[in-house]
């Protein structure tokens, strides 16, 4: 494409490639448009030289026959129809396809290996637990309610309801899953040693003073979400690296 070549035309205006740069310069989208193009051309150069990116068709058909079924196609006659009014939205669909089949195999040869590897590595992150707290300001106060809970004389929830002066005192205390590698030291070495349903604490957590409950641990393993997150930290990590090492030189006019 020349430089005064149109990108695009807006009210019948040529929007120009100099353009294009200025635009996204002064929006401060330049760096990422960039970004963006040396991913791509670094995934596009690996679909080019690697042999094993080869996609088999019966996968792109069905993909192709589960795009007629979600949209309703199945007729023939039907989808001729379609096809001859949306022929470049068909197209594109394919391409897609094909495109996310290829990342898909790309990814697993390149994260794959490295996988359990960086579970072990993420996994204090990953890991969750679950907590209820009491938060005073006070450490005597603290301490007080802690006597109260282990006589029974009152119960976690009604202190917390009573007394403690964070929001979550409207859930009885409740905080919801939280990752144990994002806990306070302090915190996480208490409950790594204490049981469901036991209460550690009075802990300084800076502001306030807190108790805390372990309602439940939730141990990560390597399924799921949990494993195609990893994946594609894996990938993209190894993309950056590619990226790093390329010459790269903007032509702005």
């Amino acid at each position: 494409m020349q430089p005064n070549s149109p990108v695009l035309t807006i009210d019948g205006q040529p929007i120009v490639v100099p353009q294009v740069f200025a635009y996204l310069q002064s929006s401060g989208k330049l760096q990422g448009f960039v970004t963006e193009i040396l991913r791509q051309h670094v995934i596009a150069q690996e679909f080019k030289t690697r042999q094993e990116l080869t996609i088999d068709p019966f996968l792109v058909e069905q993909a192709l026959v589960n795009f007629r079924v979600e949209n309703k196609l199945t007729d023939p006659q039907e989808f001729q129809e379609w096809s001859a009014k949306n022929a470049s939205a068909y197209a594109g669909f394919r391409n897609q396809t094909i495109y996310r089949l290829k990342i898909d195999k790309l990814k697993e040869l390149v994260a794959k290996p490295k996988l359990q590897e960086h579970f072990i590595e993420r996994k204090l992150i990953l890991d969750r637990v679950v907590l209820s707290q009491i938060a005073v300001a006070d450490r005597e106060l603290a301490e007080e309610l802690h006597s109260q809970i282990l006589e029974k004389s009152d119960s976690f929830e009604q202190l917390a309801r009573e007394h403690s002066v964070t929001e979550d005192r409207i859930a009885n205390g409740m905080m919801g899953p939280l990752s144990r590698g994002r806990l306070k030291e302090s915190l996480r070495a208490a409950i790594d040693s204490a049981q469901p349903g036991e209460i550690v604490g009075p802990i300084d957590m800076e502001k306030y003073y807190c108790l805390f409950r372990v309602e439940q641990f939730l141990p990560a393993t390597l399924t799921g979400k949990i494993e195609e997150q990893l994946l594609n930290e894996i990938f993209d990590q190894w993309l950056s690296q590619k990226m790093q090492k390329m010459t790269v030189k903007l032509q702005e006019n």
